[in-house]
């Protein structure tokens, strides 16, 4: 009895569990690779989070995003409302139409001006905007951090240790032979020979 005790106590005592290391060697525990996946999706959806976020504006730049934001949707409603009116009275349509005739062809280049420079420079802005944010949330992840703080997702990942075996940490280190790049090299050199 004291022999299966022992043997038990070897396997499963002294708060470790040999049977189920040797077994994590050949198969991931999945508990484990359930909390990393969970790290790294909550990682990313703080990113995602992050990256949304409402910036604090005062009341003037809500406003004034609200009146920028009112042409394009005027524009389209304004050609939906003149395909209405033309069918509903083609007379009246027919006399804004001949008034539009009239306008002279320089004016018809100065209003295409302004409506491609409005919408270019407002596109651009908001590039631009768009670029700040991404590069501000780039910078805040990975800015430094403070002592003793680790990222969510940086520790989850394990890498396999050597530990003080010699030979498996020179096995390591040592470069391999790339038969598909050293066969691409050897073309390189051919093609440029001739």
């Amino acid at each position: 009895m004291g022999l299966i005790a022992d043997l038990f106590a070897m396997l499963f005592g002294r708060n470790r569990n040999v049977l189920r290391e040797t077994i994590e060697v050949f198969r991931e525990n999945e508990e484990a690779g359930a909390q990393r996946a969970h790290a790294v999706r909550g990682a990313a959806l703080a990113q995602f989070a992050a990256e949304f976020r409402p910036v604090d504006r005062s009341c003037f730049d809500r406003l004034m995003d609200g009146i920028n934001r009112l042409p394009r949707p005027l524009m389209a409603l304004g050609i939906c409302a003149m395909f209405v009116a033309a069918m509903t009275d083609p007379i009246w349509f027919g006399a804004r139409m001949s008034g539009l005739a009239r306008v002279p062809e320089p004016l018809w280049w100065l209003f295409g001006v302004i409506v491609s420079f409005y919408f270019g420079a407002r596109h651009q802005v908001k590039y631009q905007e768009f670029q700040q944010q991404i590069a501000a949330q780039a910078q805040a992840s990975s800015g430094p951090r403070a002592a003793g703080e680790e990222s969510p997702v940086s520790n989850q990942v394990l890498k396999a240790s050597t530990g003080r075996d010699a030979t498996l940490t020179l096995a390591a280190l040592k470069r391999e032979q790339n038969p598909a790049l050293a066969e691409w090299q050897q073309k390189q050199a051919r093609g440029a020979k001739m």
